[in-house]
Parts: C-alpha cells; sequence; structure tokens
C-alpha cells in the first residue's frame, strides 16, 4: 500500500521548540517496520520553524515573515538530519523534497514533482516532504502541511493518507471546550455539517486546526484516498490504522 503520513509540530517538538527525542525516536521505528512490511511511505512533516525556535533559543515563534523563514533554514537542516541518522539506523534512505504551491499547481512542475517521488520510491527511498518556508510567500504557499499532505496524496496517487494530529479525531464539538463531546468515527461525505464542526487553530507553534483537516480530507477522498484523523502521541497506533483497524476519524474516498 502507499501511504502518506504526516506529522505535526506539536508530535515533533516540546512546547519550548526543541526536539522531543523519545517520541521521534519512536515515530521513526514504527514508520520503518511499516515500510519492512513492503508498503511505500512518503513522509510529510512539519516542524522546521519550531526547532528552529528551539535551536536559535528565541522566546517564541516569530510573527514576522523573515524571522519565520530564517528559523524555517535553520530548523529545516536541523530536521533532516534528525531524520536521516534515525532512518539509516533501519537501513532506511530518506529523501528531502521541499516544496512551494506552484510545484503542484503548475502542470510541467507537478509532472517533475511525480516523476521524481515514483522514481525515489521505486529505489526504495523515503521521501521526506516539508513546504519549503524559507522562500514561500503568501502567494505560493500552502498555508499549512495539512493541505500539503492532502495534495502529495493525490499527486502520488496513494491509497491512505494519515495525519498526525494531538487530537484523537473529529469530534461533534471542540472537546477541548465541550468535555461530553463525542468522537466521529466513520465520515462517508464531506457535507456542510462536516465542515461546520472544524473551529479553531492548533498548537502555538504549529498552524493547523481541524479546519485544514477537514479541506485535506475533500482533496484526498475525491482524488481516491482514504483519509484518517488520529492522535500521534503513540506512534504504534499507527500499525492499527495501516492495518485497516478502527481508530480515529476515517473518511472514506469517493469511489466511482
Amino acid at each position: 500500500m502507499r501511504i502518506v503520513i504526516k506529522v505535526g509540530t506539536s508530535n515533533l517538538t516540546y512546547s519550548t521548540g526543541c526536539l522531543n527525542i523519545r517520541h521521534v525516536e519512536k515515530l521513526v521505528k514504527v514508520i520503518s517496520d511499516i515500510k519492512n512490511a513492503g508498503n511505500e511511505v512518503i513522509l510529510v512533516s512539519s516542524g522546521a520553524i519550531a526547532m528552529g525556535v528551539g535551536k536559535l533559543h528565541l522566546p517564541s515563534r516569530p510573527s514576522d515573515l523573515a524571522g519565520k523563514q530564517a528559523c524555517a533554514a535553520v530548523g529545516q537542516c536541523e530536521l533532516m538530519y534528525t531524520y536521516d541518522k534515525l532512518f539509516s539506523e533501519y537501513n532506511h534512505t530518506t529523501a528531502q523534497i521541499l516544496l512551494t504551491a506552484p510545484d503542484l499547481q503548475v502542470s510541467d512542475r507537478h509532472e517533475k514533482f511525480e516523476n521524481t517521488a515514483e522514481k525515489l520510491l521505486s529505489l526504495g527511498v523515503l521521501p521526506i516532504i516539508n513546504e519549503n518556508d524559507t522562500v514561500s510567500t503568501e502567494e505560493i504557499e500552502f498555508g499549512d502541511n495539512d493541505t500539503l499532505a492532502a495534495k502529495v496524496a493525490e499527486g502520488v496517487k496513494a491509497e491512505l493518507l494519515i495525519l498526525l494530529s494531538d487530537i484523537d479525531g473529529l469530534y461533534s464539538a471542540d472537546p477541548k471546550k465541550h468535555p461530553d463531546a463525542t468522537m466521529i468515527k466513520e465520515v462517508y461525505r464531506i457535507d456542510e455539517s462536516i465542515e461546520a464542526l472544524a473551529e479553531g487553530a492548533g498548537t502555538k507553534l504549529g498552524t493547523g486546526g481541524m479546519v485544514t483537516k477537514i479541506r485535506a480530507a475533500k482533496i484526498a477522498t475525491e482524488s481516491g484516498c482514504d483519509m484518517i484523523i488520529m492522535n500521534g502521541n503513540d506512534p504504534e497506533l499507527l500499525y492499527t490504522a495501516v492495518s485497516g483497524e478502527g481508530i480515529g476519524t476515517r473518511f472514506f474516498a469517493k469511489r466511482s
């Protein structure tokens, strides 16, 4: 199975922006094992700006564009160094792909991305994709890695997209504000009632929220790819998601 796994900033770093070493090591181990089982895996990873904040010992995420891009430049090096080192321990070769929105919107650039991704997968490489925050501006940015992951899943014709988050799935209301909210385990059609459930933004170090995840679900399912929103706090639960057992919220692809 061809799987795109998106991991959010909150699953990689502490609130300080520094790397959560124990968690990332476990995540890499599980993804390596899923790949060993014969699956093709593409990892879409957030975290560059946050890790830059930690590396530069800044008190908080910058609000200005130049500050964010500087943090991304520093943090992306640290992020890829960490992934390359850890995946190498399980005999997996990684490749970095940094994208801006036109890379998946302009036909010839989109084709080049698809060809590169296909070649890397055929060579057994694990592509690690992030938005090119260092050069992205409002005109050429995806804005969030949920959307990026869905566009990647669409482009490589993935069968499953998994969004790892700091929540368990889509709820009937914001569980942080409404303790009695119930989780919706299966979604077969994204209509206005589902879109209305998306509210709020993500963590201080990240950029996503449920709104971006619903948007990603629409992109993925319309391209024939199932999508799962699940909590990334325990990477071993990825086994459950890949096996098809119920976990988190699963959005089922539109079938022709």
